[in-house]
Protein backbone atom coordinates (compact mmCIF):
# COMPACT_ATOMS: atom_id res chain seq x y z
CA UNK A 1 0.00 0.00 0.00
CA UNK A 2 1.39 3.48 -1.07
CA UNK A 3 1.56 6.30 1.38
CA UNK A 4 -1.11 8.95 1.87
CA UNK A 5 0.56 11.87 0.68
CA UNK A 6 -1.97 12.45 -1.90
CA UNK A 7 -5.61 11.24 -1.89
CA UNK A 8 -7.82 12.16 -4.67
CA UNK A 9 -11.73 12.38 -4.67
CA UNK A 10 -13.70 10.76 -7.83
CA UNK A 11 -17.19 10.83 -8.25
CA UNK A 12 -18.30 6.94 -8.23
CA UNK A 13 -20.71 7.80 -10.68
CA UNK A 14 -18.43 9.28 -13.61
CA UNK A 15 -16.92 6.39 -15.42
CA UNK A 16 -14.53 9.06 -17.34
CA UNK A 17 -13.20 9.76 -14.22
CA UNK A 18 -12.70 6.29 -12.83
CA UNK A 19 -10.98 5.25 -15.56
CA UNK A 20 -8.38 7.78 -15.31
CA UNK A 21 -7.98 6.92 -11.57
CA UNK A 22 -4.21 5.63 -12.31
CA UNK A 23 -3.01 8.70 -14.62
CA UNK A 24 -3.55 11.57 -12.63
CA UNK A 25 -0.33 10.98 -10.05
CA UNK A 26 -2.34 10.55 -7.18
CA UNK A 27 -0.82 8.17 -3.96
CA UNK A 28 -4.36 7.39 -3.35
CA UNK A 29 -7.83 7.55 -4.87
CA UNK A 30 -11.20 8.22 -3.21
CA UNK A 31 -13.72 6.21 -4.93
CA UNK A 32 -17.37 8.34 -3.51
CA UNK A 33 -20.31 6.62 -3.15
CA UNK A 34 -21.28 9.24 -0.41
CA UNK A 35 -21.73 13.25 -1.08
CA UNK A 36 -20.80 13.06 -4.74
CA UNK A 37 -23.58 11.05 -5.82
CA UNK A 38 -27.44 11.34 -5.78
CA UNK A 39 -29.71 9.01 -4.16
CA UNK A 40 -31.64 8.03 -7.15
CA UNK A 41 -27.94 7.04 -8.75
CA UNK A 42 -26.48 5.21 -5.72
CA UNK A 43 -26.86 1.66 -6.96
CA UNK A 44 -25.14 2.18 -10.60
CA UNK A 45 -22.37 3.92 -8.72
CA UNK A 46 -21.70 0.96 -6.70
CA UNK A 47 -21.63 -0.88 -9.79
CA UNK A 48 -19.13 1.41 -11.27
CA UNK A 49 -17.17 1.36 -8.28
CA UNK A 50 -16.79 -2.26 -7.86
CA UNK A 51 -15.87 -2.59 -11.59
CA UNK A 52 -13.40 -0.20 -11.47
CA UNK A 53 -11.68 -2.11 -8.29
CA UNK A 54 -12.11 -5.63 -10.27
CA UNK A 55 -11.30 -4.57 -13.94
CA UNK A 56 -10.35 -1.37 -14.10
CA UNK A 57 -8.03 -1.20 -11.35
CA UNK A 58 -5.03 1.34 -11.51
CA UNK A 59 -2.09 -0.04 -11.20
CA UNK A 60 0.49 1.23 -8.00
CA UNK A 61 -2.54 3.42 -6.20
CA UNK A 62 -4.17 2.82 -3.17
CA UNK A 63 -7.94 2.09 -3.77
CA UNK A 64 -10.00 3.56 -1.01
CA UNK A 65 -13.98 3.56 -1.13
CA UNK A 66 -15.89 6.22 0.44
CA UNK A 67 -19.25 4.89 1.57
CA UNK A 68 -22.38 6.81 3.12
CA UNK A 69 -22.75 7.13 6.69
CA UNK A 70 -24.48 4.77 9.12
CA UNK A 71 -27.39 6.74 9.74
CA UNK A 72 -28.48 6.01 6.30
CA UNK A 73 -29.86 3.05 4.43
CA UNK A 74 -27.09 2.89 2.43
CA UNK A 75 -23.47 2.22 3.60
CA UNK A 76 -24.41 -1.75 4.25
CA UNK A 77 -24.70 -1.86 0.15
CA UNK A 78 -21.97 0.24 -0.59
CA UNK A 79 -19.62 -1.65 1.85
CA UNK A 80 -20.70 -5.29 -0.01
CA UNK A 81 -19.87 -3.54 -3.16
CA UNK A 82 -16.18 -2.34 -2.25
CA UNK A 83 -15.24 -5.07 -0.17
CA UNK A 84 -16.62 -7.61 -3.26
CA UNK A 85 -14.57 -5.38 -5.87
CA UNK A 86 -11.76 -5.78 -3.20
CA UNK A 87 -10.71 -2.35 -1.71
CA UNK A 88 -8.04 -1.16 -0.04
CA UNK A 89 -9.35 0.97 2.55
CA UNK A 90 -13.25 1.86 3.27
CA UNK A 91 -13.20 5.62 4.21
CA UNK A 92 -16.04 5.98 7.13
CA UNK A 93 -17.39 9.76 7.16
CA UNK A 94 -19.60 11.46 10.07
CA UNK A 95 -17.13 8.92 12.23
CA UNK A 96 -17.61 10.43 15.85
CA UNK A 97 -17.07 7.47 17.74
CA UNK A 98 -15.17 3.88 17.92
CA UNK A 99 -17.95 1.49 18.44
CA UNK A 100 -19.02 3.22 14.88
CA UNK A 101 -15.63 1.71 13.64
CA UNK A 102 -16.56 -1.17 15.24
CA UNK A 103 -19.61 -1.69 13.01
CA UNK A 104 -17.97 -1.95 9.86
CA UNK A 105 -14.86 -3.75 11.17
CA UNK A 106 -17.59 -6.39 12.21
CA UNK A 107 -18.73 -6.26 8.64
CA UNK A 108 -16.15 -6.57 6.74
CA UNK A 109 -14.67 -9.21 9.39
CA UNK A 110 -18.20 -11.71 8.40
CA UNK A 111 -18.83 -10.12 4.66
CA UNK A 112 -15.72 -11.41 3.04
CA UNK A 113 -12.60 -14.28 2.89
CA UNK A 114 -10.46 -11.29 2.04
CA UNK A 115 -11.93 -8.52 4.79
CA UNK A 116 -9.03 -9.18 7.12
CA UNK A 117 -6.98 -7.52 4.67
CA UNK A 118 -9.15 -4.27 4.22
CA UNK A 119 -8.09 -1.37 6.23
CA UNK A 120 -10.77 1.28 7.72
CA UNK A 121 -9.75 5.18 7.89
CA UNK A 122 -12.04 7.54 9.54
CA UNK A 123 -13.13 10.60 8.54
CA UNK A 124 -13.85 13.11 11.24
CA UNK A 125 -16.03 15.72 10.34
CA UNK A 126 -17.70 17.21 13.48
CA UNK A 127 -17.02 18.71 16.72
CA UNK A 128 -18.06 15.34 18.63
CA UNK A 129 -15.45 13.63 16.18
CA UNK A 130 -12.87 15.99 17.39
CA UNK A 131 -13.68 15.58 20.87
CA UNK A 132 -13.55 12.09 20.39
CA UNK A 133 -10.23 11.83 18.32
CA UNK A 134 -8.18 10.41 20.87
CA UNK A 135 -10.57 7.30 21.30
CA UNK A 136 -11.19 6.86 17.92
CA UNK A 137 -7.47 6.84 17.03
CA UNK A 138 -6.95 4.21 19.80
CA UNK A 139 -8.86 2.00 18.00
CA UNK A 140 -6.42 -0.21 16.47
CA UNK A 141 -7.10 -3.64 14.16
CA UNK A 142 -8.03 -2.62 10.78
CA UNK A 143 -7.74 1.26 11.39
CA UNK A 144 -4.90 2.95 9.96
CA UNK A 145 -6.09 6.87 9.60
CA UNK A 146 -7.70 9.76 10.07
CA UNK A 147 -8.57 12.19 7.95
CA UNK A 148 -10.01 15.70 8.51
CA UNK A 149 -13.39 16.98 7.28
CA UNK A 150 -13.38 20.32 7.67
CA UNK A 151 -16.17 21.46 5.58
CA UNK A 152 -18.93 19.67 7.34
CA UNK A 153 -17.06 20.88 10.80
CA UNK A 154 -17.08 24.31 9.63
CA UNK A 155 -20.69 24.34 8.58
CA UNK A 156 -21.46 22.36 11.97
CA UNK A 157 -19.21 25.07 13.95
CA UNK A 158 -21.17 27.99 12.29
CA UNK A 159 -17.71 29.24 11.32
CA UNK A 160 -16.75 30.42 7.76
CA UNK A 161 -13.74 28.26 5.66
CA UNK A 162 -11.02 30.57 4.99
CA UNK A 163 -7.72 29.83 2.34
CA UNK A 164 -5.49 30.71 5.84
CA UNK A 165 -7.29 28.35 8.27
CA UNK A 166 -7.28 29.68 11.63
CA UNK A 167 -11.01 28.01 11.86
CA UNK A 168 -9.67 24.52 11.99
CA UNK A 169 -5.62 25.02 13.73
CA UNK A 170 -7.54 23.30 17.08
CA UNK A 171 -9.37 20.57 14.93
CA UNK A 172 -5.91 19.76 13.06
CA UNK A 173 -3.55 19.84 16.04
CA UNK A 174 -6.10 17.97 18.39
CA UNK A 175 -7.06 14.98 15.38
CA UNK A 176 -2.82 14.90 14.69
CA UNK A 177 -1.39 14.27 17.83
CA UNK A 178 -4.11 11.51 18.28
CA UNK A 179 -2.88 9.96 15.20
CA UNK A 180 0.25 10.44 16.69
CA UNK A 181 -0.08 9.39 19.72
CA UNK A 182 -1.79 6.00 18.19
CA UNK A 183 0.71 5.77 15.17
CA UNK A 184 -1.21 6.10 12.76
CA UNK A 185 -1.46 8.41 9.07
CA UNK A 186 -3.20 11.48 10.02
CA UNK A 187 -4.54 13.07 6.77
CA UNK A 188 -5.59 16.90 6.44
CA UNK A 189 -8.40 18.04 5.09
CA UNK A 190 -9.29 19.24 1.28
CA UNK A 191 -7.99 22.23 0.31
CA UNK A 192 -11.88 23.39 -1.10
CA UNK A 193 -10.81 26.49 -3.29
CA UNK A 194 -10.29 24.92 -6.52
CA UNK A 195 -8.77 27.78 -8.39
CA UNK A 196 -6.73 29.71 -5.88
CA UNK A 197 -2.99 27.84 -6.52
CA UNK A 198 -0.86 30.06 -4.56
CA UNK A 199 -3.45 29.46 -1.41
CA UNK A 200 -3.06 25.69 -1.87
CA UNK A 201 0.44 25.58 -2.22
CA UNK A 202 0.46 27.52 1.10
CA UNK A 203 -1.74 25.43 2.83
CA UNK A 204 -0.49 21.97 1.87
CA UNK A 205 3.12 23.61 2.99
CA UNK A 206 1.45 24.29 6.06
CA UNK A 207 0.38 20.52 6.84
CA UNK A 208 3.12 18.94 5.96
CA UNK A 209 5.02 21.27 8.30
CA UNK A 210 2.92 20.57 11.05
CA UNK A 211 3.33 16.52 10.51
CA UNK A 212 0.46 15.31 8.30
CA UNK A 213 0.98 12.18 6.28
CA UNK A 214 -0.44 13.53 3.51
CA UNK A 215 -3.43 15.63 2.41
CA UNK A 216 -7.16 14.93 0.35
CA UNK A 217 -7.49 16.65 -2.10
CA UNK A 218 -10.88 17.50 -4.73
CA UNK A 219 -9.08 18.28 -7.75
CA UNK A 220 -7.00 16.26 -9.84
CA UNK A 221 -5.18 19.95 -10.53
CA UNK A 222 -4.05 20.17 -6.76
CA UNK A 223 -2.41 16.98 -6.82
CA UNK A 224 1.28 17.84 -8.16
CA UNK A 225 1.61 21.01 -5.50
CA UNK A 226 0.36 18.74 -2.48
CA UNK A 227 3.04 16.06 -3.36
CA UNK A 228 5.47 18.71 -4.33
CA UNK A 229 4.49 20.40 -0.36
CA UNK A 230 5.20 16.81 1.10
CA UNK A 231 8.07 15.74 -0.41
CA UNK A 232 11.15 16.38 1.01
CA UNK A 233 13.79 18.57 -0.90
CA UNK A 234 17.39 17.69 -2.09
CA UNK A 235 18.81 18.87 0.71
CA UNK A 236 16.70 17.30 3.87
CA UNK A 237 17.20 13.84 1.74
CA UNK A 238 20.82 14.04 1.62
CA UNK A 239 21.17 15.38 5.25
CA UNK A 240 18.81 12.30 6.14
CA UNK A 241 21.16 9.71 4.04
CA UNK A 242 24.00 11.36 5.62
CA UNK A 243 21.83 10.85 9.80
CA UNK A 244 21.81 7.27 8.81
CA UNK A 245 24.96 6.54 7.05
CA UNK A 246 26.54 8.03 10.10
CA UNK A 247 24.42 6.02 12.98
CA UNK A 248 24.66 3.16 11.11
CA UNK A 249 29.00 3.41 10.60
CA UNK A 250 29.02 4.31 14.70
CA UNK A 251 26.84 0.80 15.67
CA UNK A 252 29.27 -1.03 13.76
CA UNK A 253 32.39 0.55 15.63
CA UNK A 254 30.42 0.23 18.99
CA UNK A 255 29.99 3.95 19.98
CA UNK A 256 27.28 4.92 21.83
CA UNK A 257 27.44 8.23 20.46
CA UNK A 258 28.44 10.16 17.81
CA UNK A 259 27.79 13.78 16.24
CA UNK A 260 27.08 15.57 12.78
CA UNK A 261 27.80 18.36 11.77
CA UNK A 262 27.83 19.61 15.13
CA UNK A 263 24.47 18.03 16.26
CA UNK A 264 24.41 14.84 18.40
CA UNK A 265 22.96 11.94 16.55
CA UNK A 266 20.10 10.39 18.56
CA UNK A 267 17.42 7.99 18.44
CA UNK A 268 14.74 11.29 17.59
CA UNK A 269 17.30 12.91 14.76
CA UNK A 270 17.61 9.18 13.50
CA UNK A 271 13.67 8.53 13.22
CA UNK A 272 13.67 11.91 11.90
CA UNK A 273 16.21 10.98 8.80
CA UNK A 274 14.04 7.62 8.13
CA UNK A 275 11.01 9.64 7.90
CA UNK A 276 11.98 11.98 5.51
CA UNK A 277 13.83 9.23 3.62
CA UNK A 278 10.53 7.37 3.71
CA UNK A 279 8.57 10.37 2.48
CA UNK A 280 11.26 10.49 -0.81
CA UNK A 281 10.16 7.15 -1.70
Amino acid sequence: MKTFRTMLFMPGNNPGMLASAGNLGADSVILDLEDAVAPGEKDAARILVRRTLTDLRPENVTCVVRINGLDTPYWRDDLAAAVTGGTDVILLPKCEHPDMLREIADFIGTSSRNGGAIKIMALVESALGIENASAIASFGGPLIGMLLGAEDLTAGMGAKRTPEGDEIAYARGRMLMACKAAGIAAVDTPFPFVTDMEGLAKDAAYAAQLGFSGKALISPHHVHAVKTAFMPTAEQIAWASRVIETAEAAERDGKGAVSLDGMMIDLPIIKRAKSVLQMAE
